[in-house]
Order: structure tokens, then C-alpha cells, then sequence
């Protein structure tokens, strides 16, 4: 059956090679990988067990959404996963820079200042925090200063240069756990659980704050469990498990997620209001069936780490190297290979194959950025999507999975592009 598959696709013995190569990797982190799941489905599981989610849960309101349960309930059940006393889990937030912006605004006051501990944030929280362009309602617009401290050349947390750069007005400490659009390690746990043990000692009257965005269930521990104060997210990533058609979460402690609800909704009001409308059943399944996708994310991301490095492109992470996120780096160094690379993607997704990705901008980045995936919900990443920056090194990077076995094939489906235009 093998054989014909391979037959049937017509690869190059390169491609073949490769594709080998990477089932062969695979089938070895999978030992790896099925234990850190196994152990996540189990919190889920229990998650929902002990908040009593019944049918009735699953029906939403309309209106103001008064005395929605399903609501109350889900929002217990976040908390629950997540390691914090309280969450607020909303189909209302646009996207994970709404969510982390709530609670940015949330916490912060005019004369307060921050201090990005994992170097420069992300393109668009850039834009929220008014880091390039102090625009119009960003945190620099409110008063709100900031500094950044980079990471040192082994994506570790410079601690020792934090005494030099808190003020009497640094309210929190932001950590952006993935990589973002850089070439580096992302933040992990155990990263994390160092960070707050030396925070909390040196600085106990400083926040923390983590952007969990592709990370959520790609570990056996979450932010909440090692201390963080606050955190948040996305639904179209990992937490809504494919399923969820929109929509983020904020999770923490009590009193600061109720203030970053007080922003999300209104003072007064927080999270006591909001129509769920048919969006519970959705949320709710995608949420029990997020520990599934996340490893398929993370199996489609081992995979393709092993075929494109085999390829003999650079990646980041490598084949074996343990994971934090869903994201998968693939460097390309230059415009056309880029192209190319996610128009093959693009031919082996199921929605929108015929489409051809080129280059656009979008808002909240400076870049012009290319974007391939053909999905069911628009952008979700939990599903499968490759973007990058059009900028050096010209590096995309791929993240989520329905089924790896659909990434595989939209490898494959790159590589013979790039073979076709010479550029393999």
C-alpha cells in the first residue's frame, strides 16, 4: 500500500528520500510526544467532569445573555486547564491580540510602565503596545511606557538585567512564549517556572503576564500551574481544538482577569454579560477535543521539521529538539522560495487548493506577509497555515494540524513546487 501511495503522488527519489526520513523521525518522537497528550487529555477530561458540563450547557442565549450557565461554566472549565483561579473564554474576542490587549489595558493605568522580558513582542501586539508607530489608542498613546529586554543568544531570560531596568512605575513583566516571526527558541515551562521563582523573590509587587498563543497543551503544565498571574490566547489556535469558530480566552488570577473583563466588556459589567448565541457546543467540543489537534500539531511539526531539514533547508526546531509550541520554521532565504513553498501548501489544502497565495499586507504588520492554508475557519491556525514576513531570511512558519497526515501531504506537495521551479 505504501509503495502504491508513493507511486500514485509521482515523487522524485529527493522527495521520497525525505519523505522516509521524516516517517522514520517521527515514529521515534511519537514515544515522546503520546505521554505529555495522554496526560493532557486526562486535565481535560477531569476539567469537565468536575464542573458537571451537562447537555443543557451547551445551549446558548441571545440578548445580554443573562443567567447563561453554559457560559459560567465553560469559563470554570478553562480555569480549570489552564492552572488559575479564574478565566473568561468568549467567542466576542476577534482574535488572541484582542484577548491579550483586554488584559493589557486591563492592568495597566496611565503612568504605569512594562517590561517585555522575551525581547521584541510580536508584530501586532507591536501595534497595541505603540512600540513603532504610537497610533491612535495604543498603550503609548495612554501613557503607558515600556522597554524590551532581549533574550540572550541562547533564548534565555536576561534576569540578572532586570534590577537595572524596573522602575517605581513597572506594574508587570510580559513573556511572549512563542517565537513570533524570529528565528529562536521559544519560552518554555521550565523557562517560565525559572522566571517566576526569581520575579516573585526580586519583585513581588510586579505582575506576570504570559501570551500562551500556540502554546496551550503542547506541554504537560501551563503558565497558571508555575505561577504566572495572567495569560492569554487565542481560540483559532490551539485551545479551540478546530471546532471553535472565533473567539480567545484571558486566564489568572481573580482580580486581574475581572479587570481585563472590565476592559473586554465594561466597568460594571465584566463577565456577567454576553450573549453566547450557537456558539457553546462548538467551543465546549473543540476545547474537550483541543489535547487531540494539539498533537496532531505537534506530529505535523516533527514531521516537517524531518522532511525540510532532510531537504537540506535550516529549521527551527529541529527534528528531535523538545517543543513548547506548535510552530515550525522553515528557513528559505529568499522571496522566490518562499512563494513557491506556500503555493505547493496551498495546492494540498482542502479548501481554496486552486488559490494562489501571494504576498499582501495585513493589518497590524509592518511587512507585507504571505499566507498559505486552506481552511475551514478563516486563519485558523489550529488547523494548518504557513505565513511569513516578505523579509530576510525569508523564513516561514508553519503551525497546527486537523490530521498530520494532511500536512504530510501538503509537504509534499511544497517540495514538488519548489522542484518544479528549480528552486529545490
Amino acid at each position: 500500500m505504501e509503495d502504491s501511495f508513493l507511486s500514485d503522488l509521482n515523487l522524485s527519489a529527493k522527495i521520497t528520500d525525505a519523505l522516509c526520513y521524516a516517517e522514520q523521525v517521527l515514529a521515534k518522537q511519537t514515544c515522546i510526544i503520546n505521554p505529555i497528550i495522554e496526560k493532557n487529555h486526562q486535565r481535560v477530561l477531569k476539567a469537565f467532569q468536575e464542573a458537571r458540563v451537562s447537555a443543557y450547557n451547551l445551549n446558548g442565549t441571545t440578548g445580554y445573555g443573562l443567567g447563561d450557565s453554559g457560559r459560567e461554566k465553560l469559563d470554570t472549565v478553562t480555569a480549570s486547564i489552564m492552572g488559575t483561579e479564574k478565566a473568561i473564554i468568549r467567542h466576542q474576542f476577534v482574535s488572541g491580540t484582542h484577548a491579550i490587549a483586554s488584559a493589557l489595558f486591563g492592568v495597566l493605568r496611565p503612568g504605569d510602565h512594562f517590561i517585555s522580558v522575551t525581547g521584541m513582542p510580536y508584530d501586532t501586539l507591536q501595534q497595541v503596545i505603540g512600540i513603532k508607530n504610537n497610533i491612535s489608542g495604543s498603550l503609548a498613546d495612554w501613557g503607558v511606557s515600556f522597554d524590551i529586554l532581549p533574550l540572550d543568544a541562547d533564548s534565555q531570560i536576561q534576569m540578572e538585567k532586570l534590577a537595572a531596568m524596573v522602575t517605581p512605575q513597572t506594574k508587570l513583566f510580559i513573556i511572549q512564549r512563542s517565537k513570533g516571526y524570529e528565528w529562536r527558541n521559544s519560552v518554555s515551562i521550565a523557562q517560565i517556572s525559572e522566571f517566576v521563582g526569581y520575579a516573585k523573590t526580586h519583585f513581588p509587587e510586579i505582575d506576570i503576564f504570559v501570551d500562551n498563543c500556540y502554546g496551550e497543551l503542547v506541554e504537560d503544565q501551563e503558565p497558571g500551574h508555575v505561577g504566572v498571574d495572567l495569560l492569554a490566547g487565542s481560540l483559532i489556535k490551539n485551545l479551540g481544538g478546530t471546532l471553535a469558530p472565533t473567539g480567545g480566552y484571558i486566564a489568572g488570577r481573580e482580580d486581574l482577569v475581572t479587570k481585563a473583563a472590565a476592559r473586554f466588556t465594561a466597568p460594571g459589567i465584566n463577565a456577567d454579560v454576553g450573549a453566547t448565541l450557537d456558539n457553546l457546543r462548538l467551543m465546549y467540543q473543540g476545547l474537550y477535543f483541543s489535547p487531540l489537534t494539539v498533537s496532531e500539531a505537534i506530529k505535523a511539526a516533527v514531521f516537517s521539521s524531518a522532511f525540510w531539514s532532510r531537504l537540506g533547508f535550516e529549521v527551527h526546531p529541529g527534528p528531535k529538539d523538545l517543543r513548547t509550541d506548535i510552530i515550525q520554521a522553515v528557513k528559505l532565504n529568499s522571496k522566490e522560495k518562499m512563494l513557491a513553498f506556500c503555493q505547493g501548501l496551498q495546492k494540498g489544502s482542502p479548501i481554496d487548493s486552486h488559490v494562489l497565495p501571494l504576498p499582501s499586507e495585513m493589518p497590524g504588520y509592518t511587512d507585507e506577509v504571505i499566507m498559505a492554508g486552506g481552511t475551514f475557519i478563516q486563519g485558523a491556525t489550529s488547523e494548518f497555515s504557513a505565513d511569513g514576513p516578505i523579509r530576510a531570511p525569508y523564513a516561514i512558519y508553519m503551525q497546527g494540524a486537523i490530521s498530520h497526515i494532511y500536512v504530510k501531504n501538503a509537504n509534499l506537495s511544497a517540495a514538488q513546487m519548489l522542484e518544479q521551479n528549480h528552486l529545490l
